[in-house]
């Protein structure tokens, strides 16, 4: 291949067995390695975490931490208007198109830098501190054809998280569970498990009209999710002060709910994709920019 100037981003931690360049549309090059190594074990913990994707706030979690994402392309919304009219102006094939073609293309690789990054950071953050990771199966594909929400859907990366922490439990030794879609973590409370409804976006906090317990609306779907992966939310259960089996619980759901004249919420069922065991080894691919 020649002698050339490369940023190395870290050592590579062993042989490798290939290597591609790649040039994106950005004219930016990068060397790619693959890489076998031992996926590194973490330590157990006795932690887990249930996680509610939002737009608003891009991660809330059952412990009641939020996140917020740092939305690229919202913050640059102006300059792109701006880069997208002076290409559409620009003749193609001309000189000043590819110029004006080119701009337009860094810009979106630093979004695209930007959003990944983040991604990174947060995934392996939640890898490190929880054993059991609890995640709703969102419709992506189907959410960004609503067109007030596409571009802030696709400005957030929520199929691009689920990935990276589908990879990072399998190298690091951790659980990752998907509840069902049609599960309504929305609408019960997590106190009761009354269903209340389905609520509006706008709608950030409501109050239970069976047990009048006030909630957020973000925390509560994440405690919901969590116990709907099987985990619970107190030693035990919906924080009562002693277990009680379940034919008694039973008759007592049924009995309270008679009285409403409503019908009672359904039980959480434990709907998720258990995760393969990881294997011997794994490929590493490795990207570095030279210059």
């Amino acid at each position: 291949m020649g002698l050339f100037k490369v940023v190395w981003s870290r050592p590579l931690p062993g042989e490798p067995s290939s290597v591609t360049v790649i040039k994106d549309s950005a004219h930016r090059y990068f060397l790619s390695f693959v890489v076998e190594i031992q996926p590194q074990k973490l330590p157990e913990s006795s932690k887990s975490v249930g996680i509610d994707l939002g737009i608003s706030t891009f991660a809330t979690f059952s412990n009641g931490q939020k996140v917020d994402a740092p939305k690229p392309l919202k913050k640059r919304i102006k300059k792109y208007r701006k880069l997208s009219k002076s290409l559409s102006k620009k003749t193609q094939g001309s000189k000043r198109y590819e110029k004006a073609r080119l701009r337009v293309a860094k810009f979106h690789a630093l979004l695209k830098d930007t959003r990944t990054d983040f991604l990174h950071k947060l995934s392996t953050e939640i890898i490190r501190e929880n054993q059991t990771i609890i995640l709703e199966d969102l419709n992506v594909s189907g959410m960004v054809k609503n067109r007030k929400l596409s571009r802030a859907i696709s400005d957030l990366g929520w199929r691009q998280f689920r990935t990276f922490l589908e990879g990072k439990v399998e190298k690091y030794g951790r659980d990752l569970r998907v509840i069902s879609r049609w599960e309504a973590t929305t609408q019960k409370c997590s106190c009761c498990g009354f269903r209340g409804g389905k609520l509006d976006l706008q709608v950030r906090e409501w109050e239970c009209l069976n047990c009048g317990a006030k909630h957020d609306r973000d925390k509560n779907a994440a405690i919901n999710i969590l116990v709907a992966g099987g985990q619970p939310e107190t030693l035990n259960g919906r924080g009562g002060k002693c277990k009680t089996t379940a034919k008694v619980a039973a008759a007592c759901v049924s009995g309270s709910y008679a009285k409403q004249n409503v019908n009672p919420p359904r039980s959480y069922g434990s709907v998720g994709i258990p995760v393969p065991n990881s294997r011997g080894g794994c490929q590493l691919l490795i990207h570095l920019i030279f210059v």
